[in-house]
């Protein structure tokens, strides 16, 4: 199959990757809600997170980083209750934790963004073979972002985690080059092509 076939097993999934999935986003919030997105789903599939996603807007306040910041006890329990909820802790307090090393970000970058697109220099990456279909699940520029997050303090982003919110917030392009979004994408940002960068877990997933 194509490696965008992964779209097609929901409507939701559709959506999702016709309208957000691989769009270069440079917008604070919803690179939050992205990233913790990401990390509730360790262990999980993208799907079952997708379908929760307005869970988790309810639980997280929107994920608006200033007010998890302030989280406590209480909030966690609130959270822990709410019906359709992952009701894990360490995961819940991990978004709390995370937010609060969001903040430290902005403070030291005035922006997520800015930080993030750093390691790119504001283009997004299309690696040599990836619009192909082959495809890693880390690489060396999500395992040295995954190891200065983890430095800052952020909780659940390892070098996996990371490069799929990489592929999500567009630092990298990786729809399949028959996909309508990888040109659309590409005509309007501006874009660096790279070779293979140290990566893990290459599969092909083209025709």
């Amino acid at each position: 199959m194509a490696y965008c076939d992964w779209d097609t097993t929901s409507e939701i999934n559709i959506r999702y990757h016709d309208t957000e999935w691989g769009v270069p986003l440079h917008d604070d919030r919803r690179q939050f809600e992205f990233l913790m997105m990401e990390v509730m789903q360790c262990g999980l599939n993208w799907n079952m997170m997708m379908q929760k996603r307005e869970v988790f807007r309810k639980c997280f306040q929107d994920f608006d980083y200033d007010r998890i910041a302030r989280y406590g006890e209480a909030d966690v329990l609130r959270i822990l209750e709410t019906p359709g909820m992952i009701r894990s802790r360490r995961k819940i307090e991990a978004v709390i934790t995370n937010a609060r090393c969001f903040q430290a970000i902005r403070t030291e970058f005035g922006s997520f963004c800015d930080y993030l697109w750093g390691f790119s220099n504001g283009r997004t990456i299309l690696y040599d073979r990836h619009a192909k279909g082959w495809i890693p699940v880390s690489n060396g520029l999500s395992t040295r972002i995954s190891e200065d997050l983890r430095r800052r303090g952020f909780k659940y982003l390892g070098p996996t985690t990371v490069y799929s919110h990489l592929q999500a917030c567009g630092v990298i392009n990786d729809h399949d080059r028959n996909c309508p979004c990888y040109a659309r994408i590409n005509a309007v940002n501006p874009t660096v092509r790279k070779r293979p960068d140290a990566e893990v877990g290459v599969q092909y997933f083209g025709k």
